[in-house]
């Protein structure tokens, strides 16, 4: 393994960089690419076949250029649906990024928690079997919103974001049947936790529970006996549509990030 080798994170816009952020305290060394499908965004509207076909190829394609060490598939919405797909495809460890169910029932104290993603995540298989291995004496309502993941990639690039345009957004969540009481939501998409002081504004008094730091910890064991460059070598962005505008560049340097390319 070079130490020049980098972490190749995958989105579909700027979500992942809320999993970037914890895996670069643990690693700042660590040479990173992140890739936006931006040309495909957002996953959340799409049907199960275009992600389960799209990701894998163009995974396959970035691997052949970038050379990873690892990926981390920081998008709920893929992994629910191209996990295991990937890692068929793949010949390299590829870390996913599912729904914090599991530490959302350990840590609840009314037995009620939330899972607020995209509307394909919420609807997957896959979430119904976390719910049932590991909130099985909890009642657990969902909500699927393609309006927050537009909210907090424009808040990244620097819009302002009002709290009340957050709440309307999150809002269905809580008034479904048998929300009464829940004091914990599962952020189950990787853009949301970029709103969590709008969400905490709108919905004072519960816990926003997402997967970023086991995400980093497990990035950390995976490469532990690996060699890393002595300096961080900066970053680099890579997006498979429009080159964003300059405040979402701006904000991209705040995450080590300056070398912007397409593909």
């Amino acid at each position: 393994m070079k130490a020049d080798a980098p972490i190749l994170f995958f989105d579909s816009g700027v979500g992942g960089l809320s999993v970037l952020e914890p895996v670069r305290a643990l690693l700042p060394t660590a040479p990173i690419v992140y890739v936006a499908d931006s040309a495909a965004y957002p996953y959340g509207t799409k049907t199960e076949a275009e992600i389960a076909m799209r990701v894998p190829a163009l995974l396959g394609r970035l691997v052949e250029r970038f050379q990873p060490r690892l990926i981390v598939i920081a998008c709920n919405t893929a992994c629910t649906i191209a996990l295991d797909h990937v890692r068929a495809a793949l010949d390299l460890p590829v870390v996913g990024t599912v729904p914090a169910i599991k530490p959302a029932a350990e840590a609840t104290k009314s037995g009620v928690i939330g899972i607020l993603g995209t509307e394909a995540t919420i609807r997957q298989p896959y979430v119904d079997d976390l719910a049932a291995r590991f909130a099985s004496h909890c009642t657990v309502v969902r909500h699927g919103s393609a309006r927050l993941v537009d909210l907090a990639e424009a808040k990244l690039a620097g819009e302002t974001v009002a709290v009340e345009d957050v709440r309307r957004a999150a809002l269905p969540l809580f008034e479904q049947a048998g929300a009464g009481g829940m004091d914990s939501v599962v952020l189950a998409c990787t853009h949301f936790p970029l709103l969590r002081d709008e969400l905490g504004a709108a919905f004072p008094g519960l816990a926003w529970v997402d997967g970023g730091a086991g995400i980093a910890r497990r990035v950390q064991h995976l490469t532990r006996d690996q060699p890393w460059p002595a300096q961080y070598p900066g970053g680099v962005a890579v997006f498979t549509g429009r080159i964003p505008f300059a405040p979402l560049l701006t904000a991209l340097s705040a995450y080590g990030i300056a070398d912007i390319r397409t593909i």
